[in-house]
């Protein structure tokens, strides 16, 4: 007997359904006073995280918005830059080009003018030279054949 009482039995009686309201009556106090504001926060706290998250997308599609207009404004300025340098090459090498050809131009009449003085002066010199030929001609044919000359 001694083990019979000492044993728990499991009744159903009125304390039970005390129990099961006290229970009910927890979850309901425990919902409005402890549970409900810790919901609320954690909604709360979602929310602005969710926030958060878009503004940060925003942010970095805006950021790659800017980085690609960067890039293209980029690559742009460095076209017209090659560009630029290009036309000043272009703009330098006719320059040149027309210096030449003026250089050219000048030596091409300084060389014509060098030819036609010594072309002048080739034929005083040969008239000279005729001229002193006929001279000395005329002296040695006087002197071979002792005759004055004519």
């Amino acid at each position: 007997m001694i083990l019979l009482e000492a044993s728990i039995q499991l009744v159903p009686d009125g304390t039970l359904l005390l129990h099961l309201v006290l229970v009910v009556v927890m979850v309901f106090v425990l919902n409005k006073t402890l549970l409900g504001p810790i919901n609320r926060i954690l909604s709360e706290r979602e929310k602005q995280i969710t926030g958060r998250l878009r503004e940060a997308e925003a942010m970095a599609a805006e950021s790659r918005e800017k980085l690609k207009k960067y890039n293209d404004a980029l690559r742009e300025a460095r076209s017209a830059g090659y560009r630029l340098l290009e036309k000043e090459r272009a703009d330098g090498l006719k320059e040149k080009e027309q210096k030449l050809r003026q250089y050219r131009d000048q030596i091409s009449k300084e060389v014509a003018a060098q030819v036609e003085q010594i072309r002048r002066q080739e034929a005083t010199v040969k008239s000279e030279l005729e001229s002193q030929a006929a001279t000395i001609g005329n002296l040695i044919s006087s002197q071979i054949l002792r005759r004055p000359a004519r």
